[in-house]
């Protein structure tokens, strides 16, 4: 079907083609729905170097063409509809830096490999005033406030209207709570095929940050907003199943933990990527303020330090909290919906092909029990270092495309060099009558 009779059928009266940057920023044009046949066929018209693409002003234009089986009409406004897109160049070849399409090279090796994946996410995030600058609700002081009943109902109208939206377009939302933060919360959908739950996380970021507008809030997703209180993450649960996604291939009753040894030697995988995966997973220079953030007022970072997994414990990078999956808890709010799952897809792939050992399972509080040193490694500790990491590695470029890394880290380079060239309020509160 045409999406000019999809229009008709379900009032649609414009369309967003949008794609996702390397920085995770959703760049859209807005088409009548007159037009969007001829949009849909020949791709809506762009600048690449006007979006965080490694592009110049004298580069053509990139075409971005909507995936028309992707329609997420807004649920609160329900006369436009959203369409992600992948780019291409004006000759009709695909632009390898697009993230949508770097997230499907990867799934196309898992099917080489006879697998499909699927993956769900945790989006925490939080809500504040209109300016950004103080949570919402001033009420919401609690030391802890996880779970709190009165802090969730308060901000029930604004939950309550993302949860309809998401049960409306078919997302099995089955779960919102208050997270460990005063304002923040997380909202939990089904599980899915990788490229249908990216998406559908592009899409909530949106969603959420509209809603929250409507309402005369602002939400963020931002990794650390404030350096008192447990920062933002995007805990990933992913699990292989074969190519007809009728049989987990994680899934073992008799394996430890309820994982086969095909899991482990994914989570093997990560774990021996995790420094260069850093880059990815978590992408900005605040994101190092929440995994190496000392005690919050609730008494827990909730994020890791070390570079290992566990079973039902929240303080390490991996977590197995049933059989058949597993959780990685390294991921923030910056990550970009499909460079997350792209890279963390292709460490685990490279731990299948080269059987790699995940090590013995760490059960310790790594937070009030941390490891004698040497006994596993940490995580890095600035974006330059991830940086650094992903620079030298061999194993993420191979799987995602050498000349998409080299682009990526070229950016995100720049973004480190123009962070260290501001003077911050710190600085000159310590410095000023040095």
């Amino acid at each position: 079907m045409l999406l000019s009779e999809i229009a008709r059928e379900k009032g649609i009266r414009y369309f967003l083609i949008s794609f996702t940057d390397f920085f995770g920023v959703q760049r859209s044009k807005l088409v009548p729905a007159a037009s969007i046949d001829v949009m849909a066929e020949n791709g809506a018209g762009f600048a690449g170097f006007a979006a965080w693409l490694d592009m110049t002003p004298a580069d053509p234009d990139v075409l971005a063409k909507p995936d028309i089986d992707r329609l997420f009409p807004l649920p609160w406004r329900p006369e436009v509809g959203w369409l992600p897109a992948d780019l291409y160049t004006t000759d009709g070849k695909a632009i390898e830096q697009t993230p949508r399409l770097v997230l499907k090279k990867v799934l196309e090796r898992a099917r080489e490999m006879g697998y499909s994946v699927k993956t769900g996410v945790e989006c925490e995030y939080f809500l504040l005033s209109a300016d950004g600058e103080t949570i919402a609700d001033a009420r919401d002081s609690q030391s802890k406030p996880c779970y709190d009943q009165q802090a969730l109902m308060r901000r029930y109208d604004v939950i309550s209207e993302i949860c309809e939206g998401m049960l409306n377009l078919g997302w099995g939302a089955y779960q919102n709570d208050h997270e460990d933060a005063n304002g923040q919360f997380e909202m939990n959908w089904m599980y899915e095929d990788a490229l249908v739950t990216a998406d559908r996380h592009a899409f909530f970021k949106y969603m959420v940050r509209s809603i929250a507008e409507k309402h005369g809030l602002r939400a963020t997703f931002m990794p650390k907003p404030f350096a008192h209180l447990t920062g933002n993450g995007c805990h990933t649960h992913l699990s292989l199943w074969d190519l007809a996604g009728k049989r987990n291939l994680f899934l073992d009753s008799e394996g430890e933990l309820g994982l086969s040894s095909l899991a482990y030697q994914f989570i093997g995988g990560v774990l021996h990527s995790a420094p260069a995966l850093c880059a990815f997973t978590n992408p900005t220079v605040n994101s190092y303020k929440r995994l190496n953030a000392p005690v919050t007022l609730s008494g827990a970072t909730w994020s890791p330090n070390t570079i290992s997994y566990s079973g039902n414990n929240r303080t390490h990078t991996i977590r197995i909290p049933d059989s058949g999956r597993f959780e990685l808890r390294l991921a923030d709010g910056a990550a970009n919906p499909y460079l997350l799952p792209a890279s963390l897809i292709a460490a685990g792939l490279d731990g299948i092909e080269h059987h790699r050992d995940p090590g013995p399972r760490r059960d310790n509080n790594t937070y009030t029990d941390p490891l004698p040193s040497g006994t596993v490694r940490y995580l890095p500790s600035d974006l330059r270092e991830a940086l650094q990491e992903l620079d030298k590695d061999t194993i993420l470029a191979n799987s995602l495309g050498k000349s998409f890394v080299k682009s990526y880290l070229k950016l995100k380079y720049g973004e480190w060099r123009d962070f260290n060239g501001r003077i911050t309020a710190w600085e000159r509160e310590n410095t000023l009558d040095c």
